[in-house]
């Protein structure tokens, strides 16, 4: 299992990225520790925004490229609707988004 995720950062701005084990990457995250990505170490995250499950690391990766590739106000409306139908040439039945409480349970 693989998961795309999203977090918000303390400038507002947004950050996309894949993982095996979530809980892992979250600690590596907000614990800004050596491990994190560049962009999390100088934009402190704040919140974990949405997270998409999918079956393999290809399709996670598929999924975080079309992500990364909307506008700024394209990817809150994916946030606040799951609007995934925003993401041209994407199987959108290969992923399912947590919900709220399964988030909670990851960080």
């Amino acid at each position: 299992m693989y998961f795309t995720y999203i977090l918000r950062c303390e400038d507002n701005s947004l950050y996309t990225g894949i993982a095996a084990d979530v809980r892992r990457r979250m600690s590596q995250h907000f614990g800004r520790t050596a491990q994190c990505a560049k962009y999390t170490r100088s934009r402190r995250p704040l919140s974990l925004e949405a997270v998409w499950e999918s079956s393999d690391r290809s399709a996670a990766s598929k999924l975080e490229y079309r992500i990364k590739q909307l506008a700024k106000d394209n990817k809150q409306r994916l946030i606040d609707e799951n609007a995934l139908q925003l993401l041209k040439e994407t199987d959108v039945s290969l992923y399912r988004r947590l919900s709220d409480e399964e988030l909670e349970e990851l960080i």
